[in-house]
């Protein structure tokens, strides 16, 4: 049953913001750049943006998906990672728990949501948003009683994909997986657990295959050995629907 206690309450009713603000993570980190400062402005014109272009969802729906200055069209993606992460909210509420469960469940999910979209638009998983998901998992793993088979996991999934990253590299002379999938796994393995990291393993690569033969079926052309692929995504929207249907099961 939805808990509608005041922290429920503040977690829905900041969603919206927290929306937008995933949105500058995904924007900046990437970049290099602050996420802080400067202020929010169009990428296009390089405008400030004021309070009538930043409300969450409305103003992307107001304006029409453009900026109000220059009409540029902004990315589909803005709104896309505004309303799940508004979603994601939802549904930790929906769960029930109490006021620190539902806190770290559901920046959990916000952190596979930027992880993966990040990955999807730049190939890149930054150590920032990494880091924070596996302080995050095994800050859980800690409340459940289970923080020993976490860090268990976090290491054997690190270590796998390391090890798989050297031998390729050392095989193939050039590098197959990157270090920002080896340390995802590290927070991925803390959040689902030693057992489930082989079915993780195993969602995340038929995700990334059925992308890959999407891709092909669209593109109609071949699917090239050193075309990259966003393995991180994959394994980010496994771990989130494996986490998520273990919150629902227990």
């Amino acid at each position: 049953m939805p808990d509608l206690s005041f922290s429920a309450l503040l977690i829905v009713l900041l969603s919206p913001a927290i929306g937008s603000f995933l949105t500058v993570l995904i924007d900046r980190l990437p970049r290099g750049q602050s996420i802080v400062w400067p202020g929010s402005a169009c990428r296009a014109c390089g405008t400030g943006l004021g309070p009538r272009d930043l409300v969450p969802v409305l103003s992307f729906a107001l304006h029409r998906g453009r900026c109000r200055h220059c009409t540029t069209q902004i990315p589909p993606w803005h709104l896309y990672v505004e309303i799940t992460a508004i979603g994601a909210a939802v549904i930790m509420v929906a769960l029930g728990g109490s006021a620190l469960d539902m806190a770290l469940g559901v920046v959990t999910l916000w952190l596979l949501l930027v992880l993966a979209v990040t990955d999807l638009l730049w190939f890149r998983l930054p150590d920032p948003l990494t880091g924070a998901l596996a302080l995050c998992a095994l800050t859980l793993a800690a409340t459940e009683a289970r923080l020993i088979p976490a860090l268990w996991a976090a290491a054997i999934g690190s270590g796998a994909f390391w090890a798989i990253r050297a031998g390729y590299a050392a095989w193939r002379g050039r590098e197959g997986l990157g270090m920002g999938d080896v340390k995802l796994m590290a927070g991925l393995g803390a959040l689902v657990g030693p057992w489930d990291l082989p079915l993780l393993v195993l969602l995340a690569s038929g995700v990334a295959l059925g992308t890959a033969m999407a891709r092909i079926a669209a593109t109609r052309q071949p699917l090239r050995a050193d075309h990259p692929l966003p393995f991180g995504a994959a394994l980010s929207a496994a771990g989130a629907v494996m986490w998520l249907m273990a919150q629902i099961v227990n």
